[in-house]
């Protein structure tokens, strides 16, 4: 079995630049060089126009270009739609408005993942590694839209897999953490603690960080001692060495 760490930085858009580059100097030096994804966000709750940016655009090729692999992160990341039943549990308890894909219909959810791909795609020159919804929330339009969408790998908070056959390529929770409540910021270096001693028998680890991570200093001292207690037993790898694998 070959074991391997993934690493993300989600929100990568000219809103967050400094943290972002923040967290990606962390992962480069814990990781040995820029062996993460980043998470594309076009417009982040429509103040930040990633189309506008020409400058965070050669900041994305230069990344891309040494290694980092690029996922189409939503449009607007922002969730506008009403929800009920599960949806608005999910929507209420596992983000803070951010579930962007939760109530789309499929076609409105095909519509901004195609843009997304095309924008992503024409500043890097190269194909997006996939697509992953905001908050790792998927409606069903959402899900519906995928199918088509001809992105090669999708994941949600416990599986990574192909969107047009439905192939899981892995399986296990991503260690993430939450910086918006004391509560949260606690409950989560909690879980990342248990997270260094318990997975380390799982195939795949994956890790994601957020640019608000950066705002709460013991979150990045767990950040710290997360990733270095995983890149100590499994080597950084991509997302795209999944699909070489099955």
């Amino acid at each position: 079995m070959t074991k391997r760490l993934l690493a993300s930085i989600h929100d990568v858009g000219p809103r967050f630049e400094r943290e972002v580059d923040q967290l990606a100097g962390q992962l480069s030096r814990i990781l040995g060089g820029p062996k993460f994804a980043m998470l594309v966000v076009a417009d982040h709750w429509g103040a930040a126009p990633l189309a506008e940016s020409k400058a965070f655009h050669v900041r994305l090729r230069q990344w891309s270009d040494a290694g980092v692999e690029m996922f189409v992160h939503g449009w607007f990341h922002k969730d506008v739609a009403r929800h009920s039943g599960a949806a608005s549990f999910k929507a209420r308890h596992m983000t803070a408005g951010e579930g962007e894909f939760l109530g789309l219909s499929e076609a409105e959810a095909a519509q901004r993942m195609a843009d997304g791909k095309a924008l992503v795609e024409d500043i890097i020159g190269r194909p997006a590694a996939g697509f992953i919804a905001p908050a790792w929330l998927y409606g069903p339009g959402a899900q519906a839209a995928l199918a088509n969408s001809g992105f090669a790998l999708a994941e949600d908070h416990f599986r990574v897999w192909q969107p047009a056959s439905g192939r899981v390529l892995a399986r296990g929770p991503v260690i993430t953490w939450a910086s918006r409540t004391r509560g949260r910021q606690l409950s989560s270096r909690l879980v990342a603690g248990l997270a260094r001693y318990g997975l380390h028998a799982a195939e795949t680890v994956r890790v994601a960080v957020h640019p608000g991570d950066t705002t709460v200093p013991a979150l990045i001292e767990s950040i710290e001692a997360t990733f270095g207690a995983f890149a100590r037993r499994r080597p950084a790898g991509r997302y795209a060495d999944l699909l070489a694998a099955a």
